[in-house]
């Protein structure tokens, strides 16, 4: 179905603000899934908070121009679904672990912070933790020494006879 001219302005503007919002823009040829496999795809990538869609090259790269996703304009060519998400890695993991499991999407290149990446940019992008784990990784990080004090302390404790019974046998006698 083809579109009008203002349904393509439309879509561009949706892209266009869709692409100020984000970080990352994944490419991948979709060419061979299933209409089950796009939909399982999208489904993933709307439960990442991911903006998945197929779009006209042409209107792609008119909704990208100006944007630091301009540079990825070469690699918009063929069929391609396009992912683009405000976390770094979302829309590359998205796309790279759908792309494991069906060989039938094939990605292609992508950009992040005003740099385009190829297909190894991507799944590197990919491989790195979400902004979740990362955090939860430097809270326990944070958290370790403090454990480790903690520890220490309780086995000094310990070693002393119980803790809070060792200074009041200290105490001198008042006599």
């Amino acid at each position: 179905m083809s579109l009008n001219r203002n349904e393509k302005a439309t879509v561009v503007t949706d892209v266009s603000a869709q692409a100020a919002r984000s970080q990352t823009l994944a490419l991948a040829e979709y060419r061979g899934l299933t209409v089950e496999n796009l939909n399982k795809l999208r489904r993933d990538a709307r439960d990442k908070g991911v903006y998945l869609h197929v779009l006209k090259n042409t209107l792609a790269r008119r909704a990208v121009a100006g944007t630091p996703f301009e540079v990825a304009q070469g690699a918009m060519v063929g069929p391609l679904i396009y992912g683009f998400s405000e976390d770094a890695v979302a829309a590359a993991k998205v796309i790279a672990d759908f792309a494991k499991a069906n060989d039938k999407l094939v990605i292609k290149g992508g950009a992040y912070a005003g740099k385009v990446l190829d297909a190894e940019g991507v799944k590197s992008l990919a491989a790195i933790p979400s902004r979740e784990v990362l955090i939860a990784q430097i809270a326990g990080l944070m958290k370790s020494p403090m454990q480790r004090f903690a520890a220490v302390l309780a086995a000094l404790a310990e070693k002393r006879g119980g803790g809070a019974e060792a200074p009041a046998a200290e105490a001198p006698a008042a006599a």
